[in-house]
């Protein structure tokens, strides 16, 4: 089992006159950017509802554009290994930081499962909403109900993406799977017709920068984070590896799926280790 300790200090930054000017020319692209394609969604979103119901054929294909861009004015690029999963199912990832939402998105049309508080946060609970997050309570008593939510948005041809570990890290270790959310995969409605993507997110930090220098945990306070990054001149990367699907049939129950993709999880980010910093 991994340990993580999430009180440990985050890595320390100064930014500098150069830095701010980063920050205020980047800040002012990226909110123009994310803002206007939000508007353009809701747009869209209009005429796609009343068409298209659950379905949106067309509204994740402006967020997939949105994100892809975000992560050039972030000063982030952006490498693939594998091949993106074409069966039904979900995604399941290593959590680093928000910026696995711009990641995970750029390339590959999911949509995020998240806790339910996130859609009571001011701003981003509602852009949340509006790009069809799936939100859900971790009260066991409401299991039945969240399971019943994950095999409609499934029926209806959703591919979700989650986050099994439970938390964000600092972007050196894969955390034990928590296998709650799998149980919703070993359903008769869904007709045994089911997968799950492994995916590892590795992040290579700017030459010169604290290894942990793109994690956020703990009480980390989002605004300052995201200075730090749009204030840092060298270009960052970050690797996306899609592993191979599993076949949620092939494993008897939640705890072995779960098990099963956190070990694949785990090794791809083993294999980018010794190769952190972007150049």
């Amino acid at each position: 089992m991994t340990t993580w300790d999430p009180t440990q200090e985050p890595p320390q930054v100064r930014i500098g006159p150069v830095g701010v000017f980063l920050v205020l020319f980047r800040g002012v692209i990226l909110a123009s950017l994310i803002f206007g394609g939000l508007g353009f969604l809701l747009l869209v979103r209009l005429v796609e509802r009343p068409l298209h119901g659950v379905q949106r054929p067309w509204t994740p294909w402006i967020v997939q554009g949105v994100c892809a861009m975000a992560l050039i004015v972030l000063g982030i690029r952006y490498h693939v290994e594998g091949e993106r999963m074409q069966a039904r199912g979900a995604v399941v990832s290593n959590h680093v930081s928000w910026l696995d939402i711009f990641v995970l998105n750029a390339r590959k049309r999911v949509y995020f499962v998240s806790k339910a508080e996130v859609a009571r946060w001011p701003a981003i609970g509602w852009m949340a909403r509006a790009v069809g997050t799936v939100f859900i309570n971790r009260d066991p008593r409401q299991a039945k109900t969240q399971q019943a939510l994950f095999e409609d948005r499934l029926l209806a041809g959703h591919r979700l993406l989650f986050f099994p570990e439970g938390t964000s890290t600092d972007g050196k270790q894969v955390l034990s799977f928590k296998s709650t959310l799998f149980e919703a995969f070993f359903s008769e409605r869904l007709e045994h017709d089911l997968h799950i993507q492994p995916v590892t997110l590795a992040y290579h930090v700017p030459r010169g920068q604290d290894d942990r220098f793109y994690g956020w945990w703990g009480e980390m306070a989002f605004g300052p984070h995201l200075a730090r990054v749009m204030s840092v001149g060298r270009p960052g990367a970050v690797t996306v590896k899609y592993h191979k699907p599993l076949r949620v049939d092939d494993f008897p129950h939640r705890k072995a799926l779960a098990a099963a993709c956190e070990e694949v999880v785990r090794s791809g980010l083993v294999d980018h280790r010794g190769t952190c910093a972007a150049g």
